[in-house]
């Protein structure tokens, strides 16, 4: 069969596939609900400390946005040339073969998407455990009860689950605006050229934090094939998402500054709430209103990444399900609520494994007799900060090694079928792609420099990937629907 018979039957079957009821505003909102989470309640600080001026620490924001830009039109391009749902997964099935398309799906599914999911439940079961004065040993039950709830609010349908995360990016908004308003109010009239000492790791480390406080919006070219006349909106999605998102940042930064000084920001690990409780302009009462606002506010946002991550990981998991028998139901849509019902299920219990294992010590504790019991040291869990900050560090090389994988896939393509029709061509053509690619190699490095042995642990899951593909046939890519 030749490779263009091959691409007549994937258009083909891509045509009975989801149906396309995503609007701009709709990719748009699941674009900032996932990338906007809780980086930019957390880390400034840790950037900050490793430059040396306010202007500096602006500069390497920007830098981040420049990256994530030049990633969206190399995604834009593959996103419009395959209209199928799946994103990465399928770019790099058709570039580099179903083996390398299936380990990059394994992969999420076992340790990416799902700890990332873990981690933002954990997130709003922490902030929900102070706000509501409950118990500690709570975190858990709020951790899995979240993860549940907005599964089944995605089950129920596209209609439903896109409804609830407009209404959190939305509420996540007013309160980015709200916060700007404080700090930027509050005027320390330091200047943007006040130089310190730089700290920790430098530029390079700062860097490291923003392009992690970025990933995610990728994740739209998982949903690429129910978004409304895809081939305008994909492309405009990625970068209004994108644009919003560094304006937010950057001004949310600003607002930092004003509120704390660069000194104040360097020292703080909740610039958030500092910059509420140090406003003059508030009074106490305001202030401590406002400060449980604030607590809110790092909830919805994590409800939010929750929810965009619960949809567009469903999404990769149906498309490998359509193509490997083994896992043929996560490919099963259902007909009258239009939602992968298997693969929104399968998520949520790998998700609410890990929330048990790495998400408590008794968990932990097993992992480690597992990996002592295959000759190697326990897992560092307090050099990591514990728990999921492990798994995350652990699965990052992971992480970066398929994003520079799937940015390579754009050269491919282009090598192989250049004519094909190509509703979106990636301006600036070879450099853009490579200036994203060189960052992911970057990133790649910082990540096995910072995870260190610990990136091993990442390799098992996915060496444990290859039999189990073997064990799979790969089928010709179908959409099904469940009886």
């Amino acid at each position: 069969m030749t490779e263009l018979q091959v691409d007549k039957s994937v258009v083909k079957s891509e045509s009975n596939g989801p149906p396309a009821s995503l609007s701009l505003w709709d990719a748009v909102s699941i674009i900032v609900g996932i990338v906007v989470g809780v980086s930019i309640f957390k880390v400034p600080g840790l950037i900050f400390a490793n430059v040396s001026s306010p202007l500096e620490g602006l500069i390497a924001w920007g830098l981040g946005a420049v990256v994530a830009v030049c990633g969206a039109l190399t995604y834009a391009e593959l996103a419009t040339l395959h209209r199928r749902t799946g994103g990465e997964y399928v770019y790099l099935s058709r570039a580099y073969g179903p083996r390398m398309g299936f380990l990059f799906g394994w992969a999420q599914l076992t340790g990416v998407f799902s700890g990332s999911i873990g981690t933002m439940a954990y997130v709003f079961a922490d902030y929900a455990i102070v706000l509501l004065k409950w118990d500690a040993s709570s975190g858990l039950g709020l951790a899995l009860f979240s993860v549940l709830l907005l599964t089944t609010l995605h089950i129920l349908g596209v209609k439903t689950s896109t409804m609830v995360q407009n209404v959190l990016t939305l509420s996540k908004l007013i309160g980015l605006v709200m916060l700007l308003a404080v700090g930027l109010l509050a005027g320390s009239g330091e200047s943007l050229t006040t130089e310190m000492p730089v700290g920790g790791g430098g530029f390079g480390l700062a860097m490291v934090f923003i392009l992690y406080a970025y990933g995610g919006w990728n994740d739209a070219a998982m949903v690429s094939a129910e978004i409304h006349d895809a081939k305008r909106n994909v492309p405009k999605s990625l970068l209004i998402g994108i644009g919003l998102i560094s304006g937010i940042y950057l001004l949310v930064n600003v607002a930092y500054l004003q509120g704390l000084g660069f000194a104040g920001i360097r020292e703080s690990g909740t610039p958030a709430t500092d910059v509420i409780a140090n406003s003059k302009l508030l009074s106490p009462t305001i202030r401590g209103w406002s400060v449980q606002a604030i607590a809110v506010l790092v909830m919805l946002s994590a409800l939010g990444a929750v929810h965009g991550l619960i949809f567009t990981g469903s999404r990769l998991y149906a498309a490998l399900g359509s193509d490997h028998s083994l896992f043929a139901k996560l490919g099963l849509w259902h007909p009258k609520l239009g939602s992968p019902v298997w693969s929104l299920s399968a998520q949520a219990a790998l998700t609410s494994i890990l929330i048990v294992t790495v998400g408590t010590k008794i968990g932990r504790s097993c992992v480690d007799t597992v990996v002592t019991a295959v000759g190697r040291d326990p897992v560092p869990w307090a050099d990591f900060g514990g728990g999921f900050d492990t798994l995350l560090a652990a699965t990052a090389p992971v992480f970066w090694s398929f994003f520079l994988l799937s940015g390579s896939t754009v050269f491919v393509f282009r090598l192989r079928q250049p004519d094909a029709p190509r509703p979106f061509r990636t301006p600036f053509y070879p450099v853009v792609p490579l200036v994203f690619m060189l960052s992911c190699v970057y990133m790649i490095y910082s990540s096995v420099s910072y995870a260190g042995n610990l990136s091993l642990l990442a390799l098992i899951p996915l060496a444990a990937g290859v039999p189990i593909y073997l064990l799979s046939s790969h089928t010709t890519h179908t959409t099904h629907t469940t009886p």
